[in-house]
């Protein structure tokens, strides 16, 4: 293939991927790259204007025009836009511009026969992702998707960004309605798909973690029968989509029967986790930095990918010792005058609120823990038991005061009195100046501080208050 840098699109090629309608320019004419955002379009490319429910993408036109736009794709029910763009200006009419820019990403994402491994799941999908593209580019140029580019925008221009240096791809996958893990693996056709586990996520957009199975499932139902299937042998959901699946499989886990196996698993507490790393009965000690009983499947996951891509065994190994935490994502902070604070603050659901409470209670020892929660979102009509769950979890775990923000905070403190938790410790914040007096008072040396919630509940806020408050030591 020659030299492919970035996308070149021709008329021709857009108006078959999109059954679109020339109504301006010429076939054989070609665009350098294509925008979403009119701010950010330059000189050749194709302008694609989205709407949502409070923005309407059609107009911005006249900017991306000025910005050096040389063609544009027009909902058809936008037509009489096209009256007023300059003749010079190639303009196609599509149905739906989101499903447009889907198709042109397929299209461009075919030119290459690169394996792209997908990667799906109620939580660890990012931490995976980044983890596949660590031990991968031990080996070879990888494109990896930025960070949460993975809904139906995300992940077309991600797939947009291949070139002919790649060797691979890994790009991450989320969804938050029935439906989206199918379009998006129509739109990516991954040659590997990794679910990393299936739980109760997102139950707003679906009701049921029933739902939830058969919309991660869509990854492995729709992926072409060559393509192999990345199973979790420790997840009773996932074992039931492996029995559905007829192509290949490599599945992981800590059970016996998995192919890609953790043992003799060892916590080194603020210093990672070392573990075997047992691939078809071939062992080997791993040393990660990474803390988290749940990171060692997101490490298994990845190493059985990257099997699937034939790196090799040793390579595996190496790059799962290099892999480096994810800021946000059980972060560690050690404070001037001690204390540790986890920042885990990019996102949560009940399953990663759970595994973050274990893992707290792992590195503190004997030591006082505090947490700081705010709310799970996209919950729906389950919010309130999860909440309730979260709580009695904080109790079993051990925790010794928790800092609440959000909603259903009410719901998370009456789980943890319900389960013993002394009411007297628990205090309701929505603004971090509220707490720092108080927080102060518990402070202790070797204290540890789990700050935690949903991205929207911004708990960063807590994190940055306590650094600048308490001052920090190392990372």
């Amino acid at each position: 293939m020659k030299d492919i840098k970035s996308p070149i699109l021709k008329t021709k090629e857009i108006i078959a991927a999109t059954k679109g309608t020339l109504v301006r320019g010429n076939l054989d004419s070609a665009f350098e790259g294509l925008s979403t955002n009119s701010r950010e379009v330059i000189k050749g490319n194709l302008f694609i204007p989205l709407t949502g429910e409070r923005f309407n993408g059609h107009s911005f036109i006249p900017d991306a025009i000025k910005n050096g736009a040389s063609g544009l794709l027009v909902q058809r029910e936008e037509k009489e836009i096209t009256e007023r763009i300059p003749d010079n200006v190639s303009v196609v009419l599509v149905d739906d511009p989101l499903r447009a820019l889907g198709d042109i990403a397929n299209l461009w994402r075919n030119k290459f026969t690169i394996p792209v491994v997908a990667v799906t799941g109620s939580s660890g999908k990012t931490t995976t992702k980044e983890m596949i593209a660590t031990v991968a580019g031990l080996s070879g140029n990888v494109l990896k998707s930025r960070g949460n580019y993975n809904n139906l925008v995300g992940l077309p221009l991600s797939l947009l960004e291949m070139n002919s240096g790649h060797e691979m791809a890994v790009i991450e996958m989320g969804t938050s309605r029935r439906g989206e893990i199918e379009r998006l693996t129509a739109i990516a056709e991954p040659d590997i798909g990794v679910i990393t586990n299936i739980g109760p996520a997102h139950l707003e957009g679906f009701g049921s973690v029933d739902v939830v199975m058969e919309e991660k499932g869509d990854l492995f139902s729709n992926m072409r029968g060559s393509s192999v299937a990345i199973i979790n042998r420790d997840n009773e959901f996932s074992r039931i989509l492996a029995e559905r699946w007829m192509g290949r499989n490599i599945s992981f886990g800590i059970d016996e029967n998995a192919f890609v196996r953790a043992e003799r698993i060892f916590m080194r507490g603020e210093r990672g986790m070392s573990f075997t790393l047992n691939m078809g009965g071939v062992g080997k000690g791993i040393d990660m930095t990474v803390v988290g009983r749940h990171n060692i499947y997101n490490a298994l996951a990845c190493a059985a990918a990257c099997r699937a891509m034939d790196i090799e065994y040793n390579l595996i190994c190496d790059g799962l010792s290099a892999f480096r935490q994810i800021q946000g994502r059980m972060d560690l902070y050690r404070l001037k005058g001690g204390g540790i604070v986890i920042d885990d603050t990019y996102n949560a659901n009940p399953a990663s609120a759970t595994e973050a409470l274990k893992t707290l209670n792992d590195l503190k020892g004997k030591n006082e823990s505090i947490v700081i929660f705010g709310d799970m979102l996209e919950l729906g009509v389950e919010a309130e038991r999860l909440h309730e769950e979260v709580g009695s979890a904080m109790a079993d775990t051990g925790v010794g005061s928790i800092f609440l923000r959000g909603d259903f905070s009410g719901s998370v403190a009456r789980g943890a009195i319900e389960n013993g938790f002394r009411e007297d410790h628990i205090y309701f914040a929505e603004t971090p100046d509220k707490i720092m007096g108080i927080l102060r008072s518990l402070m202790r040396e070797e204290n540890w501080i789990l700050v935690k919630g949903s991205r929207g509940m911004k708990m960063e806020e807590f994190l940055q208050a306590i650094i600048e408050e308490f001052g920090l030591e190392a990372a």
